[in-house]
């Protein structure tokens, strides 16, 4: 979801917990991490919301970006497991 934000389709809050069917006690926090990283910039949301408290938009920084490019790379880690064996019955 942050990932593909773009101005004119923002990340907010809500929207990331419904997304990705996490709670706001996972995810608000993780926000914070990664503005705190200087990975996301957070901004309120301006002019009228009547209904609803005003959202705080996300968005990836430069730094942010090339932290994801850069993890989307490494290859995955197996945990201590080892990779299925192609080679018939052992």
């Amino acid at each position: 979801m942050l990932l593909a934000s773009t101005p004119d389709n923002p990340a907010w809050g809500l929207r990331i917990c419904e997304e990705a069917d996490l709670g706001s006690g996972t995810v608000y926090p993780i926000l914070e991490r990664l503005v705190d990283a200087g990975w996301t910039v957070r901004r309120a949301e301006t002019g009228e919301h009547p209904g609803r408290p005003k959202r705080y938009y996300y968005e990836l920084t430069a730094t942010g970006r090339q932290a994801t490019h850069l993890a989307s790379e490494r290859k995955p880690r197996l945990f201590g497991l080892r990779p299925a064996d192609d080679g018939g019955a052992a």
